[in-house]
């Protein structure tokens, strides 16, 4: 293979043949026409091209192949980078989408709770527009009564307790629109089912109710038969022993030793009487030698405010009081001082309402609550003040309060003669489900002895009739 990397020696470079001719006229043996061809290229030199092409060819080959590979190389980059970017734009666009929910989600919770706000505030703004609407028609009332009661408790400070024929005079002649009615139906009678049919008419009609009227007459009926009693005037004593009998369970003493000092929580309706209820109270327990010491938690109404200061004036006792402070820090400061004061008795007065005003009621709960952190067996006692003229609405508002506050007592005032009386008798009953709370105090007007503890003979007296 050598022989591919020989050169062959040109004409000119080969040496003089001694041999030649020295003439140039005659050719060489062998180099005329008849001379043989020249001799064929040396096999080694073409196979040494064919491997010079093969080689170049390959070269030529790899390089192509070299810039397809780099070409798909530099596509692949490129589709990486573009699948990238794509990918980069596509997660951005996901994540703006995302932003963007999350902020509209945002804008319609704080949307909601805007309209929330804004229709509990007018709701609110309603009852209290309302409340005062109600109060206000109240307040020049409420002002003169207490005019006329400062008035008469300066003549009547030094008085003797009035006489107990006095009292059940008063009761009866307060009673005495159901007296009347039920006593008529005995005159001039005769003991028949008519009788108890008109007498069953005539207690549903004093606001008795249903169940205490079919238990009394059922009652009525067999003591009838066992005694064969005759005489209408006995069945009216039979009827006037057995409603005292049924209002017997709603008769006990108010506890006022209990605790010292003895806080008394009082809730009620407004136009209750239950400011008034204080004062009088204030002053029957002052008459028993007690210390009192009065909280102004009805923070909602000046006017009530300033009533119980008169009241608290009037019979020379402190209140506590606050002008549009919070109803349990009045309550909470008030059971604190009557501590530091040593006092007997500390009533907190609270703003009236409708048991249907549910977060009215959920402030008497709190109030309650305050009260129990100031002293852990406080209230002692939880009073519900109940107009008598009420009749049966007085059934829904024991059953409410008693269900936010757990009642201990009731007071019952107005019993002035427009008032019917059976309602007791219903709550007795347990009437619609009502518990039957104990009275402590029946009134039935606006001096200082006609508000009395409640007996339930003399209430079945006035009631019956004598």
């Amino acid at each position: 293979m050598f022989s591919f990397f020989k050169r062959k020696k040109s004409p000119e470079a080969a040496p003089p043949d001694d041999k030649a001719p020295l003439d140039g006229g005659h050719d060489a043996p062998g180099a005329g026409p008849d001379a043989p061809a020249p001799a064929a290229p040396d096999a080694g030199q073409a196979q040494a091209e064919a491997l010079r092409q093969e080689q170049a060819e390959r070269l030529e080959a790899e390089r192509v192949q070299a810039e397809q590979a780099q070409a798909a190389r530099a596509a692949a980059e490129r589709a990486e980078l573009e699948r990238a970017e794509a990918a980069r734009l596509e997660a951005e666009k996901a994540e703006a989408a995302r932003v963007e929910a999350e902020r509209l989600e945002a804008e319609r919770l704080e949307a909601e709770r805007i309209e929330a706000a804004r229709l509990e505030a007018e709701r609110l703004d309603a009852e209290r527009a309302e409340a005062e609407r109600i109060e206000a028609e109240r307040i020049e009332v409420e002002r003169l009564e207490a005019e006329r009661a400062r008035a008469a408790e300066a003549e009547k400070a030094q008085a003797a307790p009035p006489s107990k024929s006095s009292w059940l005079s008063r009761l009866t002649s307060g009673l005495s629109r159901t007296g009347q009615n039920i006593s008529s139906l005995f005159v001039g009678v005769k003991v028949d089912e008519a009788l108890f049919e008109e007498l069953e008419t005539a207690l549903i009609m004093a606001d008795a109710g249903v169940e205490a009227t079919e238990k009394l007459l059922a009652a009525l009926r067999a003591r009838v038969r066992k005694e064969k009693i005759a005489d209408a005037a006995l069945v009216k004593a039979a009827l006037r022993d057995l409603l005292a009998e049924h209002l017997a369970p709603l008769e006990k003493d108010f506890p006022i030793d209990r605790a010292a000092p003895l806080v008394v929580m009082i809730a009620g309706v407004n136009g209750a009487g239950k400011t008034t209820s204080i004062g009088k109270l204030a002053n029957a327990f002052q008459r028993q030698g007690k210390s009192v010491l009065l909280a102004a938690g009805d923070t909602f109404r000046a006017a009530a405010r300033e009533q119980l200061i008169a009241w608290g004036t009037r019979n020379n006792v402190t209140v506590i009081a606050q002008d549009g402070g919070d109803p349990a820090a009045v309550a909470f400061d008030a059971v604190n001082a009557g501590r530091a004061r040593s006092a007997d008795v500390v009533m907190v007065d609270t703003a009236g309402r409708l048991p249907t005003q549910l977060h009215l009621m959920e402030e008497l709960k709190k109030i309650k609550r305050v009260i129990g952190k100031a002293d852990g067996q406080a209230p002692h006692e939880v009073l519900l003040v109940v107009d008598g003229n009420t009749g049966q609405n007085a059934i829904s508002q024991i059953r409410a309060f008693d269900a936010a506050i757990e009642l201990t007592g009731l007071v019952v005032t107005k019993l002035d003669g427009t008032a019917k009386g059976g309602a007791l008798a219903a709550v007795a009953a347990g009437s619609q489900g009502v518990r039957p709370v104990p009275v402590y105090w029946i009134g039935v007007g606006e001096d200082l002895e006609d508000l009395q503890p409640f007996v339930a003979r003399e209430f079945a007296t006035a009631v019956v009739g004598e």
